[in-house]
């Protein structure tokens, strides 16, 4: 009975161990390792919103018809996404700041030499070839939201912007969403999900759960990412004004 008793109690401890850390609280440290916050939540939240908008913005693109009212209203999500992770990029956690993950041309030649010679170098946030993706993704993803408010299909579909703009530009915009930033777009999702499967694979490094827990485990301390309740509302505030940015951006006409 005694034995059984312990049994279930160390049962219940596990559950509640793997329900913090799901939720993304800090979890306790052991003797050899250390369980740092890397990603705060509003870094999460970001990442997984923009994944599951990317993909209705190229599924609702690829239907047209009565989808395209939905495709608009997930660009202009897509868009208050991108630019709040730009001012985050500034004022969030420690991780989740440029200045902290975007490489020098110094840190990425090297980081490239490494990998070259079937070395994994230790990256606490961002790799510096991640970082660059990451790049990319917002830029290509601000380009394409902007391209699509000057689009046309001269059918039933036109941004909010046509009206505001040249013909020529509405030409250029409209080859541009629907030929090429799409095509952009679609190879950086792939490019992205292979990587973070490769690093899975073959470097034995998992790059998707420190992204839904927030924390990595890790052989030596590090600086850790404010992840406050306070700071998390403070994400919120900077969320919202991005909505209102987006809102008069999208009714300039």
């Amino acid at each position: 009975m005694k034995i059984r008793i312990q049994m279930v109690a160390v049962y219940e401890l596990s559950i509640s161990l793997s329900f913090l850390q799901l939720i993304g609280l800090h979890m306790p440290n052991t003797p050899s390792l250390y369980r740092i916050r890397i990603w705060d939540l509003p870094t999460r939240a970001f990442h997984i919103l923009l994944a599951l908008s990317v993909v209705g913005l190229v599924i609702t693109g690829e239907v047209g018809g009565d989808a395209m009212q939905l495709h608009f209203k997930l660009g202009y999500a897509v868009l208050t996404l991108v630019l709040f992770r730009i001012v985050w990029g500034f004022v969030g956690g420690h991780w989740s700041r440029f200045v902290h993950f975007v490489p020098t041309p110094h840190k990425l030649l090297a980081y490239v030499s490494a990998l070259r010679l079937n070395q994994t170098p230790h990256n606490t946030g961002h790799n510096p070839l991640g970082a660059l993706s990451v790049l990319a993704m917002l830029l290509v993803l601000l380009f394409q939201v902007l391209s699509g408010f000057m689009s046309d299909d001269e059918i039933s579909n036109a941004g909010p912007w046509t009206a505001l703009v040249s013909s020529d530009w509405v030409s250029i915009a409209t080859e541009y969403h629907s030929d090429i930033g799409k095509v952009l777009l679609i190879l950086l999702v792939i490019l992205h999900v292979g990587t973070v499967l490769y690093y899975k694979r073959f470097k034995r490094e998992d790059l998707i759960t420190p992204m839904l827990t927030g924390d990595k485990v890790l052989p030596t301390q590090s600086h850790s990412s404010r992840d406050t309740w306070t700071s998390r509302l403070f994400a919120l505030s900077i969320l919202a004004g991005c909505v209102y940015v987006v809102y008069r951006l999208v009714n300039l006409g």
